[in-house]
């Protein structure tokens, strides 16, 4: 396997243009005030990004996918995102195993 200069170049580029964004965020987030209705609407936006993610596979695929959507959409609403997205991919992996 050869490393092209190219590549990797490009590769750092996006890692450095990443964590600028990152802690740009987190620095002019420090300086904002905000209401405790702006911080519960900012507090929606990652289950309904998650949500657009996942509802094409829910109607695309079959029933095991379609069931596994479904459990971290509810699952969204009490946990956070990563345990409710491992529990749809755990729900998945169990119905395909059963031939579902």
């Amino acid at each position: 396997m050869t490393l092209d200069l190219t590549t990797v170049l490009a590769i750092f580029a996006m890692a450095a243009a990443t964590i600028s964004t990152r802690m740009a965020g987190l620095l002019v987030g420090r300086l904002l005030k905000l209401s405790p209705s702006t911080e519960e609407i900012l507090g929606a936006i990652p289950p309904s990004v998650l949500m657009a993610v996942v509802a094409p596979t829910a109607f695309a695929t079959g029933w095991a996918e379609t069931i596994g959507c479904a459990v971290v959409a509810l699952t969204a609403t009490r946990l956070p995102l990563l345990p409710a997205a491992a529990g749809g991919v755990l729900t998945v992996a169990v119905l395909r195993a059963q031939g579902l």
